[in-house]
């Protein structure tokens, strides 16, 4: 049996219990990682973050346009875009990765936690983003969804992706360190 993904409908309900999913992993893994990521070593991770946060990125949005572009995408972008995107949200996440690093050191408290919660609001600033190119009305599996319910998810949404890049990037750098010796 195939699931034909027109057929799938998002409610409101399923994004509330997603974002409780995503806050409840988010605790755990924000509190190893502030944990074991100590500020000189989250110093270290400036390029490691920057590559993972484009490699993810551009693989989470090749995702997207392969499985979703016809049920969800092709509303909100122009056919032109659909093999562009992936790319140019590398490098765009990888800039916004590297700058988040930049202001993570320059806030008071944990970087990694600044880090992580600088992603999650610019997940819900993308998500604002597309709600306003009409990705909750035009695509049927979107239609009804509640702003609020899409926006709030993708918070914890993007700051489970902001711990696992930097998971990936810790284990890089102590890869790295691991060779040195």
């Amino acid at each position: 049996m195939t699931m034909n993904m027109h057929e799938i409908k998002v409610t409101t309900e399923v994004l509330w219990r997603a974002a409780v999913f995503f806050a409840l992993i988010d605790v755990v893994l924000l509190a190893y990682l502030a944990r074991f990521i100590q500020p000189h070593m989250f110093r270290q991770l400036k390029w490691p973050v920057t590559a993972i946060t484009a490699i993810l990125w551009f693989l989470i949005w090749l995702l997207m346009v392969v499985v979703f572009w016809e049920p969800v995408y092709h509303y909100v972008f122009s056919p032109w875009s659909r093999w562009i995107i992936p790319p140019a949200c590398g490098v765009l996440f990888a800039l916004i990765g590297l700058f988040f690093w930049w202001l993570a050191l320059r806030l008071s408290g944990n970087p990694v936690i600044s880090l992580c919660l600088l992603g999650g609001l610019w997940g819900m600033v993308t998500h604002l983003w597309t709600i306003r190119q009409g990705i909750l009305e035009k695509p049927p599996m979107l239609q009804g969804v509640s702003t609020v319910a899409a926006s709030v998810m993708s918070i914890f949404m993007f700051i489970f992706f902001w711990c696992v890049i930097l998971g990936l990037a810790f284990y890089w750098y102590k890869r790295k360190e691991q060779k040195k010796l």
